[in-house]
């Protein structure tokens, strides 16, 4: 993949990541006006935590880092990649169906691991209920993410990157439906909505399989369901993805620990959730578009032997992301609560819960950087078939992890979970960077980038100073509601204005570029 196709596929993959976060923003504001802070919310969150968490070890984190090298070897080979992905969605489909009849039996020890803190209340009832709903939406996510993998080696992405979207729009339908046909004002109605959004989650799975197996098909590979075979390449496929299972899910372990921490302060399982959709939205448009093209793209150059365009690739992945994410970080410690505020305070979701919920974004905002790094660092690795490294990196951010959240929550609080889980960003990226030492000039920084990002961090200061101005002098019409909905677009508008014009002038990236990656 040249580097022009390289920035066209992050540019699919982004655009189509930012419109499923947008709908995200959508489904999140309605839940928080139906639900606000309190049992039901909490209790729905968590449960759809869960199948979200094992999926990045069965699929995303663990074996898709495994098998997408793997497969792009045999299509660049020419070897029979039809029988190796049908093996491999045998062997997934087969395992992940045992696990999930195991997780909904023992579902109120899975949330007890999520949540201890909910043990007693009713919260604990309402997470074990929803999350036996919901939870079979891992068999099919992960299959789903098996077929992307196929697509993305195969240079197609725009199938896999749309499929997200389903899943946004299917819980919106959900709230709207349940919205009309029942008062969702006391206990009871927004009991029946947390039922409705566990139900939405498994039939959002079903419909982005569908999506990405009827792109697979067209692509040439048909992919059917079938009894698994123990296969030379599968126990290979199988000991490379035992350690990247971890690697590769190092943020949701985190944010797992983070879960555990803030179970036990009531309402900030949902204030971390919230700030988690905002950090979320650049880190999915940038970091995991970048990850997600990336990675075939650097396994191909190293089976051609290409060094030096795995180190061009490698540089401008990053370099890219680092333009979009700084900002993004800034703006986010800088602004969040105009952000929380406008996005969120509505119905059952109060001034306090704002408060809360903006602590928790100015604290992720700190790490964004790093969780962006992460995603162009860990290909390195991975499109070398070495995930042992980062394995052992990941057990010491996850001890690293649990030290700050649980040791500073008797001081500070849920915020504690935040902190945890920013600085072990940054400890990742440290040790990430250190076992790029033993990979040559491929993985190293070329002069470009280096200087481009001092000149990135600049204009993004220089952005953030404006930002504080603007936001101090408009801060009368936040408080008006007919109003506050335009303040907090032109806020953005400034922010983002200033950030490219002030970027451009230093020289921190040339607007020309972007323009024509995304006419490409």
């Amino acid at each position: 993949m040249k580097p022009i196709r390289l920035m066209t596929g992050f540019f699919t993959v982004g655009i189509w990541t930012l419109l499923s976060r947008v709908m995200g923003f959508v489904r999140d504001i309605m839940i928080a006006a139906y639900l606000g802070t309190g049992p039901v919310a909490e209790a729905f969150l968590v449960a759809f935590s869960l199948p979200n968490l094992f999926r990045r070890f069965f699929a995303e984190g663990a074996f898709n880092m495994a098998f997408v090298p793997m497969f792009s070897k045999k299509v660049e080979g020419d070897d029979d990649a039809q029988r190796f992905a049908q093996d491999a969605f045998v062997g997934l489909g087969g395992i992940l169906t045992v696990f999930t009849v195991i997780g909904v039996i023992f579902m109120p020890a899975l949330v007890a691991m999520m949540a201890s803190g909910f043990l007693g209340t009713e919260r604990f009832d309402l997470a074990v209920y929803y999350g036996r709903i919901a939870f079979p939406y891992i068999l099919f996510i992960s299959l789903t993410a098996l077929l992307s993998g196929v697509l993305n080696a195969t240079g197609r992405f725009t199938a896999a990157a749309a499929a997200p979207v389903l899943l946004n729009i299917i819980f919106v339908i959900a709230l709207i439906i349940t919205g009309l046909t029942c008062d969702c004002t006391g206990p009871d109605g927004q009991s029946i909505i947390g039922q409705s959004l566990a139900y939405a989650v498994p039939l959002a799975g079903i419909a982005q399989l569908t999506v990405v197996w009827i792109a697979a098909k067209r692509a040439g590979y048909t992919l059917r369901i079938g009894l698994p075979k123990i296969t030379p390449e599968l126990k290979r496929l199988a000991i490379i993805a035992a350690p990247a299972a971890l690697a590769g899910g190092v943020v949701q372990v985190n944010l797992l620990v983070g879960r555990q921490v803030a179970s036990f302060f009531e309402g900030a399982v949902a204030w971390l959730n919230y700030a988690d959709r905002l950090y979320q939205l650049p880190l999915g448009v940038v970091g995991i578009a970048i990850g997600v093209v990336l990675l075939p793209d650097l396994s191909r150059r190293l089976r051609a032997g290409d060094e030096t365009g795995g180190r061009d690739a490698f540089n401008r992945a990053s370099e890219i992301s680092l333009a979009l994410t700084i900002p993004a970080s800034v703006a986010l410690m800088v602004i969040p609560l105009p952000l929380v505020s406008v996005l969120f305070e509505r119905g059952a979701f109060t001034s306090d819960d704002t408060a809360a919920t903006a602590l928790a974004v100015a604290i992720y905002g700190l790490g964004l950087p790093a969780f962006v790094l992460q995603k162009t660092l860990q290909p390195l690795f991975f499109a070398r078939e070495d995930t042992k490294r980062p394995f052992y990196y990941a057990l010491i951010a996850m001890v690293l992890n649990a030290a700050l959240a649980i040791g500073l929550s008797p001081i500070i609080g849920f915020a504690a979970a935040a902190i945890g889980t920013s600085l072990t960003g940054w400890a990742m990226v440290i040790l990430l960077m250190r076992g790029t030492r033993t990979m040559g000039d491929a993985a190293k920084f070329d002069a470009r980038f280096k200087t481009r990002l001092i000149r990135i961090v600049l204009a993004a200061l220089g952005m953030g100073l404006i930002l504080i101005i603007t936001a101090t002098v408009m801060k009368p019409f936040f408080a008006i509601a007919t109003v506050r909905y335009v303040a907090l677009l032109a806020l953005v508008a400034i922010g983002i204005i200033s950030y490219f014009g002030l970027g451009h002038l230093l020289g921190a990236f040339k607007l020309s570029e972007f323009r024509r990656n995304l006419r490409r």
